[in-house]
């Protein structure tokens, strides 16, 4: 069964941790040198298979005592934030323009960028924890797929203007403020 209120939670979560992270910067690049379209379907599909692999891997901490996954998650969550607020930023980095720019060619260079870059990244590992934490595994993943994707839209359509308008430092903040919460009440649960 959904819950709209654990995907809205995922959706936050995941959306303010990854808006800062380097593929966004790296959906911004591929978006101004590549037509949208073809870089997003790449990039939305290595996200698919992110978070799929996250909450498989979330699903299977379910089966452990409750009390060892809310002190496993808080302890995570706590580490997330901790990686957020101490991370330093990264400048973009120059990427060629190869002469074929067909859909297989662009879709694929997205998907393989995003899919090496993300591998066990923050927010592929926040999902894994959130899906242990709900054990909705549907609604973790549909809230975490969409808030990867905004944020790939976002960085291929119009990342270059949010970026001028909100500072990036304070993106980073309210995603570390909203991870150490959780992680606090996860150990609250662990305990309690």
């Amino acid at each position: 069964m959904i819950s709209f209120s654990v995907m809205a939670v995922v959706f936050g979560v995941v959306f303010l941790a990854e808006l800062p992270d380097k593929t966004a910067l790296a959906g911004l690049v591929l978006g101004t040198r590549y037509r949208a379209s073809y870089v997003f379907a790449g990039v939305a599909a290595a996200f698919a298979v992110h978070v799929a692999l996250a909450v498989a891997a979330g699903s299977v901490l379910t089966l452990l005592p409750q009390q060892l996954v809310h002190a496993l998650t808080g302890v995570l969550f706590l580490g997330g934030a901790a990686v957020l607020l101490l991370k330093k930023d990264e400048e973009e980095e120059e990427v060629r323009k190869p002469g074929d720019q067909s859909f297989w060619k662009v879709s694929g260079a997205g998907f393989m960028l995003i899919l090496i870059a993300e591998f066990g990244d923050l927010t592929q590992i926040m999902t894994a924890n959130l899906a242990a934490r709900y054990d909705n595994p549907l609604s973790v993943g549909i809230g975490a797929v969409l808030g990867l994707w905004a944020v790939a839209a976002l960085g291929i359509v119009g990342g270059k203007a949010l970026m001028k308008r909100v500072p990036l430092a304070l993106i980073t903040k309210i995603a570390a403020v909203l991870m150490l919460g959780l992680g606090v009440w996860s150990l609250y649960e662990a305990v309690a």
